[in-house]
């Protein structure tokens, strides 16, 4: 589904280099590498500030300890998405409240938000899933008009653009009050283990943040408040710094496999093409296609006795897993998330897809598809 090798081979001097340079400076937490990250990574964003942290789920916790929730406070977010998005929200002991997708961007429905909205209603988090924006204007206008906090799961988005109404551009993670995004080493930008961040251009957040990461503490030894130990590694900073300058190049050759795949893919029968929306730039930090009236398990099957490797990107709606049941809550609410978790399906995609490669994998779907 990914290919790390080849990336690492292409940029090998570079990230040899830096992560020597770290173990020679023994500088290994909290060191230059970490604080010069995090500024080069301000600028690439747009942003006031970006605070690393441990990885792309504690960078969602961390947002909503920032945002000084309350137990018992309702957080909206998707049915469909990874259960980081909603396990953060459990943890802190507030609810979850998951609403319905739209069935051609996988993002949340405004419509669905909007109705799930109640008094005890305190933040929203919208999924930039696959690596395109959710409709960050209506997420605005929706939080605003509610008194809502909105915190962006960028994780699969990173490098993304948001291109509002009167023109402006953001990007992905900058557009809300805070954004979370994953370093795992598969993500668009991912380093060699666990890594995460989070931005905003909040100043009093930033403060708050920096020192939630870091056991509460404003001042060394002086906890003001209950904070965690969540620290990006300073080899973990060399080898994201080393890669953070090569991203757009990765996002553009991960955008063109995509067109290559959709080129062949968009006249047959049985296979739908993600759809790509006016007002945000796709990164495809995954390419899934819907299936209509095609045997999944028999595609992936195929596949796989071709050498292919393929994924479900969610095989079980959040709201059907064991840890986030509730009462009340049914199928019927869900109707787009349980089509999807149906009949989706996710073809290799990363920055080293060669022509041939792409050409080899659509022909052993087209073979099923078309048999």
């Amino acid at each position: 589904m990914v290919d790390l090798k080849s990336q690492y081979l292409k940029i090998k001097e570079t990230v040899d280099s830096s992560i020597q340079e770290v173990i020679n400076s023994t500088a290994f937490i909290k060191g230059p590498e970490v604080t010069k990250f995090q500024e080069e990574l301000a600028d690439y964003l747009n942003v006031n500030h970006v605070v690393a942290c441990g990885n792309g789920t504690d960078a969602l916790q961390i947002a909503l300890m920032a945002l000084g929730l309350e137990p018992g406070d309702e957080v909206i977010t998707a049915d469909f998405t990874f259960a980081a998005t909603v396990e953060v929200i459990g943890l802190l002991r507030l609810k979850p409240v998951l609403v319905d997708v739209d069935r051609d961007t996988f993002s949340i429905n405004l419509v669905e938000l909007e109705k799930a909205i109640t008094p005890k209603t305190k933040a929203i988090i919208p999924v930039h899933l696959f690596g395109q924006c959710a409709n960050m204007e209506g997420v605005l206008d929706i939080a605003k008009r509610h008194n809502l906090f909105v915190i962006e799961d960028t994780a699969q988005a990173i490098g993304a653009e948001y291109k509002f109404k009167d023109g402006s551009v953001r990007k992905a993670g900058t557009v809300g009050d805070i954004g979370t995004t994953s370093f795992f080493p598969s993500k668009n930008l991912g380093c060699y283990g666990d890594g995460g961040a989070l931005f905003t251009n909040d100043d009093d957040l930033a403060k708050r943040l920096r020192a939630i990461v870091n056991h509460g503490m404003y001042e060394r030894y002086y906890h003001e408040e209950v904070g965690v130990n969540s620290r990006l590694d300073s080899i973990q900073a060399a080898v994201l710094r080393s890669k953070l300058p090569h991203l757009d190049t990765y996002n553009q050759a991960r955008y063109n496999a995509a067109m290559h795949y959709n080129a062949a893919f968009q006249n047959v029968s049985g296979l739908e093409v993600p759809t790509l929306v006016d007002y945000s730039t796709h990164v495809f930090h995954q390419y899934t296609l819907k299936l209509n009236g095609v045997d999944r398990a028999g595609l992936q099957t195929h596949l796989k006795a071709k050498g292919i490797p393929s994924m479900i990107y969610y095989p079980l709606a959040l709201h059907n897993q064991k840890a986030y049941l509730q009462e009340g809550v049914t199928d019927s609410q869900f109707p787009v998330t349980m089509e999807l978790c149906s009949n989706v399906i996710s073809l290799p995609m990363h920055t080293e897809l060669k022509e041939d490669d792409l050409d080899y994998i659509i022909d052993a779907v087209k073979e099923f598809v078309e048999k």
